[in-house]
């Protein structure tokens, strides 16, 4: 299907062959609602397709995403990063000169709009069809990047509903956190009452003014009191024993708040007690989600009072526990590590591998397993975390395998892949030199894990979401990030809803890992507010 903006929506039948099976046709938003009561895949070049469909008030079961899959092709291909725009595309499939993408479009913009180098109206839907097809004969022998593309796709799907939905957010309960941690809004520019009380706290501790917001100023106010400093950064900080340090740690962080999610972004972000970011699928190489403005992967603990359920509503909240780690074990097979992961809502990782490793004898065991398995996946090997990690290695050798053979990879100037097929991206000019090749073999060792851990999720999204409208919407997504979802949703639903959630992990789990002893714990709490989680 294609939408023009102000036109109707264009769409084409095609058959098992993804050929057209029919002319094109004009359909508006209830013809199209009651076309997905037979839940066909709906094919559309991009999210801003959806977009436009949602704002008429039509949702789709399932989709195919042009654009989104032709960036995982093109990067399985050895081309990361080229144009994978519906022109580019297009042009690649007639042997013509690649057009490159146009720059993402402006969140104010019309749904539906599309860039002028496209074809419009039943050309571009015959793009979009000539494309899908060839995408389709593509990932025909590639079961693990199908199902790739279909999260991805499904993801899609999910962050455009998200923003149409909204995170509940409560204004006066902003405001009322912000008084409390700041003082009264400010007229103007000014700072903020407390920021203002430790700027003073600061100058008197130098002896003399100095501006807080400037790391230069700070970094020769202290060199004169004899501290010689690299950076402003607070674990540098925290190491220096001077007066100012306590009042400018405690200015750096309401500073934060006040410039990332004070007023400012109150009265820009949050309207009619919605929370509507703009998400960017697969908008981190590794497949993670990114925001385009408004931080939403960011949300300061100071705030989350804020995000408050309906009257009559209430918030589902539900994170992975330590994600990675288990992922990890079910792509290297280690059986072992999955048995000291533990089946359990409450089942903790590190506390198995503690007794695993140290026979649960050492008080501080469980730092030291997770010292071990963060070694092995970031590549740390400095002091007692190379320690940690031969005894890791000893252990749990498939484990300690799997991210070592990425890691030589990446050192060696190849690419690697998730487990399901997202491409790394390639080795720069330069990367043969020792250091640059270690940092690189730093990179795939914690790419492999990182973006396996975020298709889990997409899969994760994408199952959730068809067993909630199954289940006729007990709650719906209104907020993910990385390992963590929120789901909003009448009072009387939400525990069946919690119940979702975990189901959904476990579904996700064997489509990628089919029969594994790795479960990957995701408890929902019902509340209704985010500070509560």
């Amino acid at each position: 299907m294609h939408a023009d903006p102000g036109g109707p929506f264009l769409i084409q039948r095609l058959d098992d062959a993804d050929a057209p099976a029919g002319p094109v046709n004009a359909a508006g938003p209830a013809q199209l609602s009651l076309l997905d009561d037979d839940a066909p895949r709906w094919v559309w070049r991009s999210p801003r397709t959806y977009r436009a469909l949602l704002a008429a008030g039509v949702r789709v079961t399932r989709a195919h995403d042009v654009e989104l899959v032709e960036r995982l092709l093109v990067a399985a291909a050895g081309r990361f990063g080229a144009p994978h725009g519906l022109a580019a595309a297009s042009a690649r499939l007639a042997g013509l000169p690649e057009e490159p993408d146009p720059p993402p479009e402006a969140d104010d913009e019309p749904p539906g709009l599309f860039p002028s180098a496209a074809p419009a109206g039943p050309e571009t839907l015959a793009a979009v069809v000539a494309v899908h097809a060839a995408q389709r004969r593509t990932l025909a022998g590639n079961p693990r990047l199908a199902l790739l593309a279909t999260a991805e796709s499904a993801g899609g799907v999910v962050a455009e509903e998200m923003r149409a939905d909204g995170l509940p957010w409560d204004a006066d309960v902003h405001d009322d956190l912000l008084t409390t941690a700041l003082g009264p809004r400010p007229a103007g520019y000014a700072r903020p009452r407390r920021l203002a009380e430790l700027a003073a706290d600061i100058d008197a501790a130098f002896g003399r003014p100095v501006n807080p917001d400037s790391p230069a100023e700070v970094l020769r106010a202290f060199g004169r009191s004899g501290f010689e400093l690299p950076s402003t950064r607070s674990w540098v900080l925290k190491k220096v024993d001077h007066p100012a340090v306590a009042p400018l740690l405690a200015y750096k962080e309401l500073a934060r708040l006040h410039t990332a999610h004070g007023w400012a972004w109150l009265r820009t972000w949050v309207h009619d007690g919605r929370f509507r970011p703009e998400y960017v699928v697969g908008g981190v190489v590794s497949g993670r989600w990114a925001t385009r403005g408004g931080g939403a992967l960011q949300i300061p603990r100071a705030v989350r009072g804020a995000v408050r359920a309906d009257p009559g509503n209430r918030l589902v909240v539900a994170d992975a526990a330590q994600l990675e780690p288990r992922i990890l074990a079910a792509m290297a097979g280690d059986d072992a590590l999955a048995r000291a992961g533990g089946r359990e809502p409450d089942s903790d990782l590190y506390a198995g591998l503690a007794h695993e490793l140290f026979g649960g004898s050492a008080p501080d065991g469980r730092a030291k397993a997770k010292l071990a398995v963060l070694s092995a996946i970031y590549g740390q090997t400095s002091g007692d975390a190379g320690v940690h990690l031969a005894l890791l290695r000893r252990r749990f050798p498939a484990a300690v395998d799997v991210v070592e053979a990425a890691a030589r990879a990446g050192e060696d100037g190849r690419i690697v892949r998730s487990w399901l097929g997202r491409t790394s991206p390639p080795a720069a000019p330069g990367d043969e030199v020792p250091a640059r090749a270690r940092a690189r073999g730093r990179f795939t060792r914690n790419f492999v894990v990182q973006a396996t851990a975020a298709e889990w999720a997409l899969v994760l999204l994408a199952e959730l979401r068809a067993a909630l409208h199954a289940a006729g919407d007990p709650a719906r997504l209104v907020f993910f990030q990385h390992d963590e979802v929120l789901l909003h949703g009448p009072a009387d639903g939400a525990e069946l809803a919690a119940a979702m959630v975990q189901d959904a992990a476990d579904t996700a789990t064997r489509r990628l890992f089919g029969d594994t002893p790795v479960r990957i714990p995701v408890p929902g709490r019902v509340v209704t507010s985010y500070a509560e989680k």
